[in-house]
């Protein structure tokens, strides 16, 4: 198992994205995981899954629009003062 990372976001944050399909998109921080190094961005990263039916739980098969977790890496802390990206965290 990996060691986790001392991440410098949190839950919260607003990012903007900085690669990927998304650049230049911005939302906030809704799961963060330190062992695989990566967060989960509300509206980014968004993927299409097929589910089967349950008839235990009472779902219903479809395809399910569901958000990704991406790299911290691909992502950039906004500044809360200025709204600009900063490379710093700010406290």
């Amino acid at each position: 198992m990996d060691k986790p990372v001392k991440m410098k976001l949190k839950k919260g944050d607003e990012v903007l994205i900085i690669t990927g399909k998304d650049r230049g998109k911005r939302g906030q921080v809704t799961k963060v995981s330190p062992t695989t190094n990566r967060v989960v961005v509300a509206g980014i990263n968004m993927i299409k899954k097929a589910t089967k039916p349950n008839p235990q739980t009472g779902d219903e098969g479809g395809i399910v629009t569901k958000e990704s977790p991406i790299h911290a890496s691909n992502v950039m802390l906004v500044d809360p003062a200025t709204q600009k990206p900063t490379r710093k965290r700010t406290v």
